[in-house]
């Protein structure tokens, strides 16, 4: 995965994580409040924000997995084609270097 992609799903998770913590502030400031038709809405909340919460945990769970089977199948690779690792990561460079001569 690309930096950027990485960078983009850490600040999605960091930023689900801060708008949870902030609607459970908010339920437990308004929890004494809550009368009638607050009362049935408090309780929704409630429930979509734990719901959120267990969604979030099964999305990192997924991420870190992807990422783990990525490295390890990285890994395989190259320990099964070394020549050929060394061939690419040295092609990449080669191509880095091209990039970055232009600019």
């Amino acid at each position: 995965m690309s930096t950027t992609t990485d960078t983009s799903k850490d600040k999605l998770i960091e930023d689900l994580r801060t708008l949870i913590n902030d609607a459970e502030e908010l339920l437990e400031l308004t929890a004494d409040d809550a009368k009638g038709k607050a009362a049935d809405v408090h309780g929704r909340l409630g429930a979509r924000l734990t719901l959120a919460k267990e969604r979030l945990k099964d999305a990192e769970d997924a991420i870190v997995d992807t990422g783990r089977k990525a490295a390890r199948a990285t890994d395989d690779y190259v320990h099964e084609k070394p020549w050929q690792a060394v061939g690419i990561a040295a092609g990449v460079a080669f191509l880095l270097g091209l990039l970055s001569s232009r600019r």
